[in-house]
């Protein structure tokens, strides 16, 4: 037997503080086995890493997009490692299985990627990243804006506070909430937190 270079994929379901990892040998019939669960930290990666470096296997990991985001995925590739990171929507998934288990998806994963069944996305580099929270941030706090106008106006309607200007939102209707008074302390209260002059 020659001495040609071995793969192993490893399948990894990541998560806040865990990632479960399982190693599918290369090869149709190759082993597929559960290697543990590690700390989600670069020291325990890390260690994995280098004990699966020294078998001498060409080692090509998988994880599926998700909310721990690309930390992972750049800690890899940027120490050479080939890496993908697999479109949740994309991964097949056997019928009947509804629950949820990290062992089983990490297995899943690992067998897949060695299948080349997985579709990989597009993992953006950390200044597309940031323009994306950047309009995230933007689109989160135009929704939070107009759901706080929404409630402000509702709560004035069942308190029978109607405004009679042109516009609302400017400088007139500002100025016509400043001047509002409630019956009611609790309602007072509930005003404020719905709106507070600035």
């Amino acid at each position: 037997m020659g001495d040609s270079v071995r793969t192993k994929f490893v399948g990894m379901d990541v998560h806040q503080k865990s990632i479960s990892i399982a190693i599918a040998d290369d090869g149709p019939d190759g082993e597929v086995r559960l290697y543990g669960k590690i700390k989600n930290t670069a020291e325990a990666i890390n260690k994995v890493i280098r004990k699966l470096v020294s078998t001498g296997a060409e080692l090509h990991f998988v994880y599926e997009a998700g909310p721990c985001g690309f930390a992972l995925y750049r800690h890899l590739t940027g120490n050479g490692f080939c890496c993908i990171v697999a479109a949740p929507s994309m991964i097949p998934k056997k019928s009947g299985v509804r629950i949820k288990n990290d062992n089983r998806d990490a297995i899943a994963l690992a067998r897949l990627h060695r299948a080349g069944e997985l579709t990989p996305i597009y993992v953006p580099d950390t200044e597309d990243e940031a323009m994306r929270d950047l309009t995230r941030g933007r689109n989160d706090a135009r929704i939070a804006a107009r759901k706080a106008k929404q409630r402000l106006h509702s709560f004035l309607l069942r308190n029978d506070f109607i405004y009679n200007g042109k516009t609302k939102w400017v400088k007139s209707h500002f100025n016509w909430l400043a001047q509002l008074t409630m019956k009611h302390p609790a309602q007072y209260v509930a005003f404020q937190e719905s709106w507070a002059p600035t």
